[in-house]
């Protein structure tokens, strides 16, 4: 292990290990100090309590379970006291395979992290450096103004966002996106990369979403030649070409329940065996991931292991929807006119006080990637210096039925009832075609379903009108 490259020192930063077995306590003592960090050493839960009474620590490391006991019953209850103490302490857990329900008991009591044993060091340097990097980015929140330039947008509902994916980039945190169709969580992801210490390895991305279970693991982790039926080459596999990098799992709320047994091993562990090659394999990623799903609710439902939520969403960040940042609307459109120009034309077109109430007043249910489309629309079909509103409700219109009607709606009608009637006209045009209708509009089934919900609209009440 190289020092200086790989870990930052830990400079002196104060870390409590409880413990009951000597062998374990001896291990991290040489490991952290090896690394200046100023180790203590507790094999009781009791002692544990009587240092946090006196003094501060920058990071725990707790054990679950305590003399004779294997039940994890007496971690959980030192965890709870912890908390109590000294609420804002980051706490990693130790655990075992066999006791990872319990783990993740913890993670809801407010653990920070949990290890299992035995360890990989370098897993276990990343997550303490990662819980100290966190914690005392939380201390001392930054009231610049955000530097991670690549965002359009200065609305607080965003900049929000912005602030705190300029604290986790540096770090080595797990990050989840959530967020509607079209808010941008790939270049979110991307800029966290960029602001990233692994800046200058690869930054690749997985959909999840269109990927077979069958496939899964040649995908992920690649197959040897031979390995099955038509593997006539090596291929290489995702999480290798990502290696020193970040891994970006898109939409992996439709990920597999089978799949996610396999993933949630690789983020444990950080190894994986590449298929006909039994072989262990290290994991050095990063991993991002996105979903505009509501894992919540999918966990509550056994759709989702609840292992693999808490390995993913270390930081959570959730994107506004168009609609909840509206005042960046007319600075999008400025920004995607100015793109489109230099793309299709020599001189930049003006953005007319017409085209600006029309946009202003459209609801966006595909979000910031339907307004680049209505905007790259407009440029392509604009035969004048500017961009009126006629221009604009044109462009809409060749994606979802946004003619003159609608945007009458739009003058005198809530934004809701321009999306209710947007989506009751894509429901007729397309024969309640679900898929077809979504695509139009630019967003998912789910949050189709939702808005149908919503508006109490049924799929084939609009085939008998």
């Amino acid at each position: 292990m190289e020092e200086n490259k790989e870990f930052a020192h830990g400079k002196g930063y104060r870390v409590l290990v409880a413990d009951d077995d000597a062998g374990v306590r001896a291990a991290i003592s040489l490991l952290l100090r090896r690394f200046d960090y100023a180790v203590e050493l507790v094999t009781k839960a009791d002692e544990v309590i009587e240092r946090l009474h006196s003094q501060t620590y920058d990071v725990l490391l707790l054990d679950m379970n305590y003399g004779s006991g294997t039940s994890g019953e007496d971690g959980l209850e030192l965890l709870r006291k912890v908390k109590v103490l000294q609420p804002r302490t980051p706490v990693i857990l130790f655990t075992a395979w066999g006791t990872i329900s319990l783990a993740v008991e913890g993670m809801r009591l407010g653990a920070f992290d949990f290890i299992t044993k035995p360890w990989d060091n370098r897993i276990l340097l990343e997550r303490i450096e990662t819980a100290i990097a966190l914690h005392k980015s939380e201390e001392n929140p930054s009231q610049d103004s955000v530097g991670m330039a690549g965002i359009v947008g200065d609305s607080e509902a965003l900049q929000s966002v912005l602030r705190i994916a300029e604290r986790v980039a540096p770090t080595q945190a797990s990050v989840l996106i959530l967020g509607e169709s079209g808010t941008g969580k790939e270049l979110i992801a991307k800029l966290i990369h960029e602001h990233s210490r692994r800046a200058k390895a690869p930054f690749v991305k997985v959909n999840l979403g269109g990927m077979s279970p069958l496939l899964f693991e040649s995908e992920m982790f690649g197959h040897k030649r031979g390995a099955f039926t038509d593997a006539y080459n090596d291929r290489e596999g995702r999480i290798t070409m990502a290696n020193k990098g970040t891994i970006f799992l898109d939409e992996i709320g439709d990920l597999d329940l089978s799949c996610q047994v396999k993933l949630l091993r690789v983020l444990q562990d950080q190894q994986y065996e590449i298929l006909g090659d039994s072989r262990p394999q290290k994991a050095d990623v990063r991993v991002i991931s996105a979903t505009n799903a509501d894992l919540a609710q999918m966990v509550a439902t056994h759709r989702f292991r609840e292992d693999l939520l808490y390995r993913i969403n270390l930081i959570t960040l959730t994107l506004p929807p168009l609609r909840d940042r509206r005042e960046d609307i007319e600075k999008l459109a400025e920004y995607f006119v100015s793109l489109s120009c230099k793309e299709t034309r020599y001189t930049t077109l003006r953005i007319a006080a017409s085209a600006r109430h029309v946009l202003m007043s459209y609801p966006w249910p595909g979000n910031v990637r339907e307004l680049k489309n209505c905007i790259e629309r407009a440029v392509l079909l604009c035969d004048s210096d500017s961009i009126d509103g006629t221009l604009i409700q044109l462009a809409l219109s060749q994606s979802r039925s946004f003619n003159q009607s609608e945007n009458k709606t739009a003058a005198t009608g809530t934004l809701d009832r321009m999306e209710e009637e947007a989506i009751r006209s894509c429901l007729k045009r397309h024969n309640g075609n679900l898929t077809r209708v979504a695509e139009e509009l630019g967003i998912s089934r789910a949050a189709l379903y939702r808005r149908m919900e919503k508006y109490g609209i049924q799929q084939n009440e609009t085939l008998r009108q």
